[in-house]
C-alpha cells in the first residue's frame, strides 16, 4: 500500500477514500480485496477482519478514539477468548519465521497460555525436575486423577488423546496451566522415554525425555525448542479497554482462586472477590498429598496426626487469602472430590512402597485399600457433602482452619468477609447435617 501511494497517487487516494467509507459503514476494521487493472481501481469484496487478542483490543480502542464507535460498541467487538489470550503468558512473535518453522504438531487448544519446558513422561520425573527448578511439560497419552501431582508441578500439559472436556483440559483450565489435548500426530512411548511426531509431510521426528518443547495453548501448536514468552500485563490499550469495561458493567466479577498468590493476582486484575476457593486444590503439593493419603489410609492415630498437619496448612493458606482480599468476599468450598482422586495408582509401586513405609503397612494391603476406595461413578458417589457426613472430622478440621484464619487475620486489622460453601448437596437433609456440624465448630472456636 505504501508503494501504491508513491507509484499511483490518484488510485491510492481513491482506495483510501473507499476504505474510509467501508470502515465507517461497518464500524469495524475491514479485510478488503481489490485489484487494479489498466490504472482503474476495482473494489472486489470486504468483510470484518480476523484478529488475535492484542489486535482486537487495539482495534476497539482505535475505533473509539477515531469516533467510529461508542465504548459500548467497541466492547462488543472483543470476544472473551481475545481477553483470555491477553491474560495468560504468550509467545512474543508468532509471526516470525523461526516460530513458524518450529511448529511440529497441532492439537486442541484446551487451556490458553504459553509454556516452555523439558519433556517428561511421568509424574515422578516432573516432580523430580521441580525439586531442581527444571521446568517440565508433562506429556501423556491422556491423563487421569493419578497424574495430579505431575500436572500440578508442570508448566504445561500435552496429551495425544482427549478433547476440550477431557480430564487434562478441565484440570489445566482450573489451574491456569497451558494445555493441548487430542494431538493425534504424536505417539508417546513412556518406557523408551520418547515422543514421536508424524510431520505434515509424512516424515517422523523423535524427541527424547529432557528435550525442550513449547506449547501454545491459544492455538494448539506444539513447537520444538524454547520459545520466548511474554508475561501478561494490563497496560496500554488493554488497560484502557478494561477501564471502559468497569465504567459500563453492571455485575460484579468474582474469581476462582485457591492460594494467596491466586488471590493477589485476582485482586490486581480487578476481581470484586473470590466466588470459589476450592479447598482440595491446596492438598496437591507433594508434602501435603502424603498427609492426605495418611488421612485416608492410616489408622486412627495416623489420621489424627494428618488432620493436625492439614489444619496447619489450611489455616495458613486461608489467612493469606483473607489478607490479600481484605474487604472483599471469599467463598470457600469444603472438600468436594472423592477420596480416591488423592490416592496413588495401583501401578505406581515406588509411591506405594514409600507410603507403606510411612504407614507401617504393606504394598499389598495398600493396594486393597486403594481398590476399595475407587468409585463406580466418581461424579455422584461418596464425595461432597456425603463425604462430610461420613467423615465429619475432615469438615471439622476445615471449618476450624477457616475460623481460626479469620480471627488471626482480623486481629491484624483485615476486614474478613468469608462464606463457607457445602458442596454437591442433593437433599435438604444433607445441608442441614453439614450446617449443624459447621455451626458447632464455630461455637467451639
Amino acid at each position: 500500500i505504501s508503494e501504491l501511494e508513491t507509484e499511483m497517487p490518484e488510485v491510492y487516494a481513491e482506495f483510501k477514500k473507499n476504505t474510509d467509507i467501508l470502515e465507517n459503514h461497518y464500524g469495524d476494521m475491514q479485510d478488503i480485496e481489490f485489484t487494479i487493472q489498466e490504472g482503474k481501481l476495482f473494489m472486489l469484496q470486504t468483510r470484518n477482519g480476523k484478529r488475535g487478542g492484542e489486535a482486537a483490543v487495539k482495534i476497539a480502542v482505535d475505533l473509539v478514539h477515531e469516533n467510529l464507535a461508542t465504548k459500548e460498541e467497541a466492547l462488543s467487538k472483543v470476544l472473551p477468548e481475545h481477553l483470555d489470550q491477553l491474560l495468560h503468558p504468550r509467545f512474543s512473535d508468532v509471526e516470525s519465521e523461526s516460530y513458524v518453522k518450529s511448529v511440529i504438531a497441532k492439537g486442541l487448544p484446551a487451556s490458553p497460555g504459553a509454556a516452555v519446558g523439558r519433556l517428561a513422561f511421568t509424574n515422578e520425573k516432573v516432580v523430580e525436575n521441580e525439586k531442581h527448578s527444571i521446568p517440565s511439560i508433562l506429556c501423556r497419552d491422556e491423563t487421569s486423577p493419578d497424574d495430579i501431582e505431575g500436572m500440578y508441578a508442570s508448566e504445561g500439559i500435552l496429551t495425544a488423546r482427549g478433547g476440550m472436556t477431557s480430564h487434562a483440559a478441565v484440570v489445566a483450565r482450573g489451574w491456569g496451566r497451558p494445555c493441548i489435548c487430542g494431538c493425534t500426530s504424536i505417539n508417546v512411548d513412556e518406557e523408551a522415554g520418547e515422543l514421536t511426531i508424524t510431520l505434515t509431510d509424512g516424515t517422523q521426528r523423535t524427541l527424547k525425555e529432557g528435550d525442550f518443547i513449547s506449547l501454545n495453548g491459544n492455538t494448539g501448536e506444539v513447537l520444538v525448542g524454547e520459545q520466548m514468552v511474554s508475561p501478561p500485563a494490563i497496560t496500554g490499550n488493554l488497560k484502557t479497554f478494561m477501564e471502559w469495561v468497569d465504567e459500563i458493567r453492571t455485575i460484579d466479577v468474582l474469581a476462582n482462586a485457591d492460594t494467596p498468590g491466586d488471590a493477589r493476582e485476582a485482586r490486581k486484575n480487578g476481581a470484586n472477590g473470590i466466588g470459589l476457593c476450592r479447598s482440595e486444590h491446596m492438598f496437591f503439593q507433594p508434602e501435603r498429598i502424603s498427609k492426605v493419603r495418611q488421612l485416608i489410609l492410616g489408622d486412627e492415630a495416623q489420621q489424627e496426626d494428618a488432620l493436625e498437619e492439614l489444619l496447619t496448612y489450611q489455616r495458613a493458606d486461608y489467612e493469606g487469602i483473607f489478607t490479600e482480599m481484605d474487604g472483599l468476599a471469599v467463598t470457600i468450598r469444603l472438600l468436594d472430590p472423592p477420596l480416591h482422586e488423592f490416592l496413588p495408582s495401583l501401578e505406581d509401586d515406588d509411591v506405594l512402597t514409600a507410603l507403606a513405609e510411612q504407614l507401617g503397612s504393606t504394598v499389598d494391603q495398600l493396594k486393597e485399600q486403594v481398590k476399595a476406595s475407587e468409585e463406580v461413578n466418581p461424579m455422584l458417589g461418596l464425595r461432597g457433602c456425603r463425604l462430610g457426613i461420613t467423615k465429619p472430622a475432615i469438615i471439622e478440621m476445615q471449618t476450624r482452619a477457616i475460623i481460626e484464619a479469620s480471627l488471626n487475620a482480623m486481629s491484624s486489622g483485615v476486614d474478613v468477609k468469608a462464606d463457607i460453601m457445602v458442596p454437591l448437596v442433593g437433599k435438604v437433609e444433607e445441608f442441614r447435617n453439614q450446617a449443624a456440624l459447621i455451626r458447632s465448630v464455630v461455637a467451639k472456636v
